[in-house]
Parts: C-alpha cells; structure tokens; sequence
C-alpha cells in the first residue's frame, strides 16, 4: 500500500533520520540525541554527491522529506524522499544542467508540496529502502544502490514506526 505526499510535515520537535555515509550508519535523532542507529547501510555505486545526475548512480546529499510510503515494495519497504529539491534544482539550473522549464516544474512541485518530477536530468525514485530478494553478502560488502539508501529487510523493519511522510532525512 502506498501513501501518497501530504503538505503536513513532522514537527521541528518529532524524530528525523542522519545518515551518514561516512559511517554509514543510518540514526534517528530527536534534537541532537541518537535514539536509534542502523550500522552498514549501502550507498549509491556512484558514491554520494551533490551534484546528482540521472544515471550516475550517486546518492544526493542534502536535506530530504519522505513524500511516499511503500509498505510493499520489490525492496521490501519504500520511503521515497523528495529529490529533487528546491536545492538541488538550483544548483542544476546554475550549473546548466537543466533548462528553465523543468527547473519551473520542479519549484512548482516543491512550493505546491507535491512530488517533485522524477524524469528530469537530475533523475529520481530515491528513498530509504530493504534489500527485498537481494544478496545480503552483496550488501555487507559493497555500495549497490542506483542512488538510494539500503538497509536490510530487518532494519527497514525496525527503522518503519520512526518513518511517515515528512520525515526529515540529512544526507552527509
């Protein structure tokens, strides 16, 4: 089952998700304090970046909201983030690698707390996920994802009550 993006957001007091790729080790924070942490989560192959491109495989850093919850999903669980994002598109259009028109559709989306497009240059379909049927040897050993951040189904499991649409997610 799939929640689709509301305008109501976690308030500036309710948990938010670190995950650090340095570490990687995904935390759930309320304030400065670690309430939760998931070791060996799994990046993008690209590594991360802030200057992400559709196909490069790279994790965006940066701040995110979940805007869809997939309780179902071939990852096992889904929580789809809205990149790109006011930021990102930004930096995109400054550096010429996306036209006026989409740079619009994307600041539309974010002002109207919409979805933000996932079919432009800057690519899309990003979140936290579980593995689904995927390798845990592969997990453990290697970043796999196209851009996403994996845990396994376990901990997607267990990180779930602290997820809902609006969840703040920092990427670093």
């Amino acid at each position: 089952m799939a929640m689709a993006f509301a305008p109501t957001l976690t308030t500036a007091h309710g948990p938010w998700i670190l995950v650090d790729t340095d570490s990687a080790t995904l935390s759930v924070m309320r304030g400065n304090e670690v309430i939760e942490s998931y070791p060996d989560l799994a990046i993008g192959r690209g590594g991360v970046s802030e200057h992400r491109t559709r196909g490069d495989d790279s994790t965006p850093l940066g701040e995110f909201r979940v805007v869809k919850v997939k309780t179902e999903s071939s990852y096992h669980r889904f929580y789809l983030f809205d990149f790109p994002n006011d930021e990102h598109a930004s930096r995109a259009w400054n550096d010429g690698r996306i036209d006026l028109a989409t740079y619009d559709t994307i600041i539309d989306a974010v002002e109207n707390h919409r979805l933000p497009p996932q079919n432009t240059p800057l690519g899309g379909n990003l979140g936290i996920h579980g593995l689904g049927g995927g390798d845990p040897g592969i997990h453990s050993a290697f970043n796999w994802t196209n851009g996403c951040i994996a845990l396994t189904n376990e901990q997607i499991d267990a990180l779930s009550p602290w997820l809902r649409v609006g969840t703040k997610i920092v990427v670093q």
